[in-house]
């Protein structure tokens, strides 16, 4: 879960140095731009994490473990591997909104969406890292051909791409709710400071 965790991370990082911080278009921001591409199907790679606690629960741990420990712990170590997806996408967005490409947006996070579902199915099935895109490009491209043509992968594929863009979708709306909540509140505070001066 630590590695998972910290590999989710990354394109959230990616994505405040990229998107937030005013970094002009050089050659380093495009590598770092390619990074973060390649890097952001770890973030709701997480999801798919559910199956290992499926396997704790079979194990045989007692009920309460269950339920007050691992429970809990999955859904905070899920939920904030998937919110730093949602916060990398969400930044990429507001990048896009302040060059007026804000008609890209929604094209644009499908395209991610479709883009991390096969990064998932290719890292939870075929076993493949992020940075085998430069250890091992020739096998991936190979594989990933492969599956492309056949039709298991393509709905392994296109399910998650739904459940991604449903889930997104939904946080999203949360997300930005409480962050329009947490700025109006801030706005509310710094105007009855000025009111009592």
């Amino acid at each position: 879960m630590l590695w998972n965790s910290f590999l989710a991370y990354i394109p959230l990082a990616l994505s405040i140095w990229l998107f937030r911080l005013r970094q002009p278009r050089s050659v380093l921001w495009w590598l770092g731009f390619v990074v973060f591409v390649a890097f952001l199907p770890n973030a709701p790679y997480v999801l798919t994490d559910i199956i290992h606690l499926v396997d704790i629960i079979r194990d045989g741990y007692p009920l309460w473990v269950v339920t007050l420990v691992l429970i809990p712990q999955y859904i905070l170590f899920i939920g904030a591997g998937f919110e730093a997806y949602v916060l990398s996408i969400i930044n990429l967005g507001y990048y896009l909104h302040r060059h007026k490409l804000g008609q890209w947006t929604l094209l644009v996070e499908l395209s991610l969406h479709a883009l991390s579902a096969l990064g998932i199915y290719l890292g939870r099935f075929k076993r493949f890292n992020s940075w085998d895109i430069v250890t091992k490009p020739k096998v991936l491209a190979k594989t990933t051909i492969e599956h492309l043509a056949d039709k298991e992968p393509l709905l392994v594929m296109f399910l998650t791409f739904i459940i991604l863009t449903i889930l997104y979708w939904i946080m999203k709306q949360i997300t930005l709710s409480l962050i329009f909540r947490w700025r109006y509140r801030k706005t509310l505070q710094a105007q009855m400071a000025e009111e009592l001066v």
